[in-house]
């Protein structure tokens, strides 16, 4: 065994030494570069590492193109203009100057396309390290640009490269997000973040179209990883961090503009809303939609088609969806009457046992905590939920008797439902409509809260204590039921089973120490009862 483990380390050793020296041989063709034109062909060699299956030496050869062309961008070694093809511009009238600009120009170009095949890389180093470098040419093309435009009526910025490297990773076959996790960062500067956004948008628009409509479900989730990792400035005032500056003409220019910013991402969402998405997509959208994407957003309102969709597709789905509208209602001032009756609508046995319980519950709270909604329907709402209280697990009957009793607290008016007369020697009909959709329809009013009172002979002792209390005078503070919003059947069991601790009862002014004790037993004895 101890030999085996000497050749392994021997030859990590070896290894190490061979990629230690690959690197320095990369670094001397950039320094000979470099420094002297004669080298130039060395390139070649660093191009030819780039593309090696050894994950270590296309990390290193990463590197070195970057420290070789920011260098020759900084420098303006680079061709600008119009790039003639490679054969031309050797036959052709350039004088040598012109001809070493082009050449380096080419082999910027096949680094680059080298670096963007590596971002489908199958490891994550190398792919991480060509999107740092790519990042990092752009940001040198932004401050020397290669296209010769008039620059007076343009903007230095390298769009073209921000929209090749988005084409990458909104891969429709691989998983992305751990690099668009590392893109992230990018993300901070303004001027990045305009110009991702309306790559995301073109790039959308092109792909889905060709999919006529189908799903692309890993393309998606790529697709709104990235988006939901963009957030907009609240403030004009906070658009200073810029990759590029544009010195003169920054005023006028639309990256540092906050509408501008706005009106791109919202065009951004829409176009990407407006396809197909796959089930679960529709989750994550809503669940983010109140507080990444509406305030962001110059037309909130033109949201309302997207929602509208979404509530049609039932279950957790429409709940989430009807938080949109509820924000789009009460801040955006969006006419939307059906609104409670699509919740009213919405419960029903399931809500009980999804994962979105403790959202819905906490949603439905803030939807009916207007004291100016009409009784009728605050009174539809109690009557539903105590009815389907009845089959109810003992977790969701501790959210939805106080939830109940804080609807009751609010509107006086539906304290009817308790003190309803009735005779006991005549049989009553309950005249609620269960299976009515409408809540003005439903009968609510006519009928009262018996199934509270029969929850009082329930088996688990916290249900039926909360059931009794309708048997007193609610007090007018409100029940906070955030606290039971997140219990589990497995806590409740937990609670339950758990020993309560036995306090001692003293059964005297002093406890007798020596009773059970050989020896004086006899005299405490005699001490304690007094035995004349």
């Amino acid at each position: 065994m101890a030999p085996a483990k000497k050749r392994n380390v021997s030859l990590s050793k070896t290894t190490q030494q061979s990629v230690k020296k690959a690197k320095t041989d990369l670094n001397g063709k950039v320094d000979s570069i470099l420094e002297s034109r004669k080298h130039a062909n060395d390139v070649f060699d660093i191009l030819e590492v780039l593309e090696s299956e050894k994950e270590k030496d296309v990390v290193s050869a990463v590197d070195a193109c970057s420290k070789l062309f920011c260098a020759l961008l900084e420098r303006k070694e680079l061709f600008v203009g119009k790039l003639p093809v490679e054969e031309d511009a050797l036959s052709g009238e350039y004088s040598a100057e012109q001809k070493y600009h082009m050449f380096m120009r080419h082999r910027y170009n096949s680094c680059v396309e080298i670096l963007l095949e590596h971002l489908s890389h199958e490891l994550h180093e190398v792919k991480e390290s060509a999107l740092c470098c790519l990042m990092k040419f752009a940001a040198g093309e932004g401050q020397h640009p290669l296209e010769d435009l008039d620059w007076s009526e343009h903007y230095s910025f390298p769009r073209e490269l921000i929209q090749a490297v988005m084409d990458r990773l909104l891969s429709k076959t691989t998983d992305n997000s751990l690099l668009i996790s590392r893109f992230q960062e990018f993300l901070e500067m303004d001027d990045v973040r305009f110009y991702v956004i309306s790559s995301i948008r073109e790039n959308v628009g092109k792909v889905m179209d060709k999919s006529k409509g189908a799903a692309l479900p890993v393309y998606q989730s790529n697709v709104f990883t990235l988006m939901s990792n963009i957030s907009v400035p609240s403030q004009q005032s906070e658009l200073t961090n810029f990759m590029v500056k544009q010195e003169a003409k920054h005023k006028d220019w639309k990256a540092a503009n906050l509408n501008e910013h706005k009106r791109v991402f919202e065009r951004m969402w829409l176009g990407f809303l407006k396809h197909k998405l796959p089930s679960n997509m529709y989750k994550k959208v809503l669940v983010i939609l109140h507080d990444s994407i509406l305030p962001h957003m110059s037309k909130p309102t033109l949201m309302i088609d997207f929602l509208t969709a979404a509530y049609e597709v039932g279950g957790a789905i429409s709940l989430l969806a009807l938080n949109g509208l509820f924000v789009l209602i009460h801040q955006h001032n969006l006419d939307y009457p059906d609104f409670y009756k699509k919740l009213y609508n919405l419960l029903d046995p399931s809500i009980f046992h999804v994962k979105y319980r403790a959202r819905f519950f906490h949603l439905a709270n803030l939807f009916l905590s207007s004291s100016h909604l009409p009784v009728y329907l605050v009174a539809a709402f109690a009557k539903r939920l105590a009815r389907l209280a009845l089959t109810a697990p003992p977790t969701a009957l501790l959210i939805v008797l106080p939830f109940i009793y804080n609807l009751i607290r609010r509107h006086p008016s539906c304290r009817v439902l308790i003190h309803k007369p009735s005779t006991e020697d005549e049989p009553l009909e309950d005249p609620y409509l269960m299976d009515e959709e409408d809540p003005a329809q439903c009968c609510a009013l006519e009928s009262s809260l018996w199934e509270i009172k029969t929850l009082q002979k329930h088996h688990h002792p916290d249900v039926a204590k909360a059931a009794m209390l309708i048997n007193t005078p609610l007090p007018e503070k409100e029940d906070d039921i955030s606290e039971v919003l997140e219990i589990t059947t497995y806590e409740l069991m937990e609670r339950d089973l758990k020993q309560k601790q036995i306090k001692s009862i003293p059964l005297e002014f002093e406890t007798a120490t020596q009773l059970l004790k050989g020896g004086g037993g006899g005299d405490v004895l005699a001490q304690h009862f007094c035995l004349d």
